[in-house]
């Protein structure tokens, strides 16, 4: 006949085979002394080959003196610590259970660390519970991926892939009001595709838009990751140049207009030209608000398609005949 203890043990060993969380009980010196079926079939060790032995030994990609930091409030406060996977995906570097299907190659983890007492009310070992938490964090982690794609697009112009004049406006002002308080130099570029009604008739507007994108990849080249560049509205383009004067960004804007003029765009079989016309307006106190300095910018750029086109045209060099484009 089985005794009521051995009877106890097979089912106390049968419940904490059967859990599908982790269960770990650790002495103060980290020791093991508890692995239960799912450590086991995380990690490929026996409770034979851990128990007894250090924690450290077997997983040595956990920070000893992080944990044993952690774990202090458990021995000496007596109190629960958690450790979740936002904070650190994983305590125990176990492998995904679907390494197929999964985006992630390992587990993500939420541990419970607690105070087991002593008959004699000292605590002298604490039982960590590891939770397979892979599932909600990557969950979680693609709306926080969707989320930021979605907040991307919101900004961005499809076309070029520069910003779009929504947001390029949000920026836009952001910049005028620390452009007023630091009172540090900084250009406004309006530019626009001299012609382009004439591509769009010759070629057609899928030609149109390789003009386009052609463009956007000399403003991104020409200018610094601190600089704004967006897509103002068809061909036109805006740009802010940040801590630069308007001496520095005539040299900016002509190297624009150079590497335009020498861009040739390939459309079924054919090879087109084309150049750009630029305004600037350097910041000024007397600007009472970004409309304003916007406004100067977009004189200055119909002062160079007035003047001939294929040129750069300050504010204060802008003249404004009787002509249109």
């Amino acid at each position: 006949m089985i005794s009521s203890d051995l009877l106890q043990i097979h089912w106390q060993n049968d419940l904490l085979s059967s859990i599908e969380v982790g269960i770990v009980v650790l002495n103060s010196s980290f020791e093991v002394e508890v692995w239960n079926q799912f450590m086991e079939n995380h990690s490929d060790l026996l409770p034979s080959q851990i128990c007894g032995t250090s924690l450290f030994s077997h997983f040595p990609e956990i920070d000893k003196k992080w944990l044993q930091a952690k774990a202090e409030p458990v021995f000496n406060l007596k109190t629960p610590v958690f450790l979740i996977w936002e904070q650190r995906p994983y305590l125990f570097k176990f492998g995904s259970n679907r390494p197929i299907t999964s985006d992630s190659a390992h587990m993500f983890q939420n541990v419970t660390m607690f105070p087991l007492t002593s008959p004699n009310g000292d605590i002298e070992r604490l039982c960590m519970l590891v939770y397979d938490v892979t599932d909600q964090a990557l969950s979680k982690l693609r709306v926080e991926r969707l989320n930021e794609e979605m907040k991307v697009l919101s900004r961005v112009d499809g076309l070029t892939g520069l910003y779009n004049r929504r947001y390029w406006q949000e920026r836009f002002d952001h910049i005028f009001k620390l452009a007023q308080r630091n009172e540090k130099p900084t250009s406004a570029m309006m530019l626009d595709i001299d012609h382009f009604k004439k591509v769009n008739d010759t070629y057609g507007h899928q030609a149109g838009d390789k003009v386009i994108q052609a463009l956007a990849a000399v403003i991104q080249k020409n200018i610094r990751e601190t600089d704004l560049a967006g897509r103002y509205g068809g061909e036109e383009f805006a740009i802010v140049l940040t801590d630069t004067g308007a001496k520095n960004a005539v040299k900016v804007a002509e190297r624009i207009r150079k590497s335009a003029l020498n861009t040739i765009v390939e459309h079924e079989g054919e090879q087109i030209t084309f150049t750009v016309s630029i305004g600037l307006a350097e910041y000024s106190a007397n600007h009472a608000n970004s409309l304003e300095w916007l406004e100067d910018a977009d004189e200055a750029l119909y002062g160079a398609k007035t003047a001939g086109r294929n040129q750069v045209v300050t504010k204060n060099q802008a003249w404004l005949p009787n002509a249109s484009d």
